[in-house]
C-alpha cells in the first residue's frame, strides 16, 4: 500500500492503484489492495514449423493496465474457515448465486482456507477450550496460505473465536489478523454487532450450537455492546463436525417455543457451521421479528465494508438492505 508501483507474482513491475475509503459500517480506513495491474503475463504463437508440435516464435501479449481475475473481478475475497466447516461456503455461494441475485452479484467470489481442527470433539467447556488453542496455533498459517490468493478482503467464517473475551477480546483478534495479512477483517461478532445496530435492537435472545463456557462469552460481548441477553439457548453440540448436521427443524423449535418472547428486539445465530440462512429468512417474515443469522451478517458485513451496496434477496433482512 506504499509504493507506486510493485512487483507481482509473474515478475511483472507495474502500477499499485489500491483504493481506500471509509467503511460504512465501522468507519475505519478500508484498503484494498490492487490485485489486477500486472496479470496476466502470457504468449501467443506466431510461427510454426511442419512436423514440430511446439511453436517455433512466440510473441506477448500487451496487458496494458493489467486485467481482473475473470471470475472474481469485482471482489475477491478471502474466508477464514475451520476445516470442520460445511456450511459457510455452502452459505456465501447460495446468497450470491441463487437465481435472485445473479446479476447484482456477477464477479464477486470466496476464497477459503480452512484452519486444521484435529480434534473436533466440543462436548465440555474443556473440549471447547482445546478447539480455541488449536485454532490459535493454525491461524496464522492459515492466513498465510489464504493471502497466496491474494484477497482483497477477509471474512473470518467462524464465530466462538470472536466472541472470546467480550469487544475487547474481538477488537485483539481482529487486529492480530490486520498487522498479520495488511488487509482489513470482517468477524462474526462485529458483523453482529452491526446488524443490531441497524435493527437499533438492545434486547436479544440467542442460540449456539455452543456449551456452557461458549455461550458465557456470547452473553459477555453482547452485554459489553450495550444488548440485554434475556435468553440463550446452546445447543451443547459434540464436536465442530456434529453442527453441521442438526436439523432445521430443531432451530426452529427452540426458537418458536423459547426465544419469540415480548419485547425481544431480535434474534441471533451464532455459530457459523450451524445452518440458518433460509431459517432465519422463513421465521422473521412469519413472526415479525429480526432474525440475524451470523453467515448472512458476515456477508453482509463485508460487502458493506468494500462499498458493494447490492439487495439480495433469500436471506435475512440485514443482508437484503443497502441501508446501513
Amino acid at each position: 500500500f506504499e509504493n507506486a508501483r510493485k512487483v507481482y507474482t509473474n515478475g511483472v513491475e507495474a502500477k499499485n492503484s489500491w483504493r481506500s475509503f471509509v467503511g460504512e459500517l465501522t468507519g475505519e480506513n478500508v484498503r484494498i489492495p490492487d490485485v489486477d495491474s500486472g496479470y496476466p503475463k502470457s504468449v501467443y504463437p506466431t510461427k510454426w514449423e511442419s512436423g514440430n508440435p511446439m511453436p517455433l516464435e512466440v510473441a506477448q501479449y500487451e496487458i496494458g493496465d493489467g486485467y481482473p481475475d475473470v471470475n472474481e473481478y469485482r471482489m475477491k475475497f478471502g474466508v477464514v474457515i475451520p476445516s470442520t466447516n460445511t456450511t459457510v461456503e455452502y452459505d456465501f455461494w447460495s446468497m450470491i448465486l441463487g437465481e435472485q441475485n445473479r446479476e447484482v452479484c456477477k464477479g464477486i467470489g470466496f476464497h477459503m482456507s480452512g484452519i486444521l481442527i484435529d480434534s473436533p470433539r466440543l462436548a465440555t467447556d474443556e473440549d471447547m477450550l482445546n478447539f480455541l488453542e488449536m485454532f490459535r496455533k493454525q491461524i496464522y498459517v492459515t492466513v498465510d496460505r489464504l493471502m497466496t490468493a491474494e484477497p482483497q478482503y477477509i471474512i473470518m467464517g467462524m464465530s466462538l473465536e470472536t466472541f472470546f473475551g467480550g469487544w475487547e477480546g474481538n477488537k485483539e483478534f481482529k487486529k492480530t489478523l490486520m498487522d498479520r495479512t495488511g488487509l482489513n477483517i470482517a468477524t462474526g461478532a462485529e458483523a453482529c454487532k452491526a446488524a443490531l445496530d441497524k435493527f437499533k435492537a438492545k434486547r436479544i435472545t440467542v442460540i449456539t450450537p455452543y456449551q456452557d463456557i461458549g455461550d458465557k462469552n456470547v452473553v459477555k460481548f453482547f452485554t459489553e455492546i450495550g444488548c440485554e441477553v434475556v435468553r440463550i439457548a446452546g445447543l451443547k453440540c459434540g464436536s465442530a463436525t456434529d453442527i453441521a448436521h442438526v436439523p432445521e427443524s430443531w432451530c426452529e423449535k427452540v426458537i418458536r417455543e423459547n426465544l419469540v418472547l415480548d419485547g425481544v428486539d431480535a434474534i441471533v445465530q451464532c455459530g457459523t457451521n450451524l445452518s440458518m440462512v433460509a431459517l432465519a429468512d422463513r421465521l422473521e417474515r412469519e413472526l415479525n421479528v429480526p432474525i440475524i443469522a451470523i453467515n448472512a451478517a458476515c456477508l453482509w458485513f463485508g460487502m458493506r465494508e468494500v462499498g458493494i451496496n447490492v439487495k439480495y434477496k433469500g436471506a435475512p433482512a440485514c443482508s437484503a438492505s443497502s441501508e446501513p
